[in-house]
């Protein structure tokens, strides 16, 4: 089992920036993509940003140039550090962890994020 817990959300004003963490308990996370997604009020849960084990990343076109997605493996952490923020980031954000069939795949329980104008 893999426990993750995402921590860093809060309000912040349009522009701004913040720095989401997500720290893994059960597992190393090194087997693991590492993922960001995010969903706002009334809409599905969205695709933000992942980094696979050999550091690969890719963003949503509606993050690119904004967020930068990291991992460190030896603090068994994954960061999504978000800048220039706009209203239309406002979410709660969610790590997971997804592996091999057989490892499994894996959810925190999300951090609000408030971006206001």
């Amino acid at each position: 089992q893999v426990q993750l817990i995402e921590t860093g959300g809060g309000l912040v004003q349009a522009g701004g920036s913040l720095r989401l963490s997500c720290l893994a308990s059960g597992r190393t996370i090194s087997i693991f993509t590492m993922s960001w997604f995010r969903q706002a009020p009334g809409k599905e849960r969205e695709f933000v940003a992942f980094v696979t084990s050999d550091d690969t990343t890719n963003y949503a076109n509606s993050v690119k140039g904004r967020f930068t997605i990291s991992r460190d493996n030896a603090k068994n952490t994954v960061y999504l550090q978000m800048n220039s923020l706009t209203p239309e980031d406002t979410a709660i954000y969610y790590c997971r962890a997804r592996g091999a069939v057989i490892v499994g795949t894996y959810w925190g329980q999300g951090t609000q994020v408030t971006v206001s104008s």
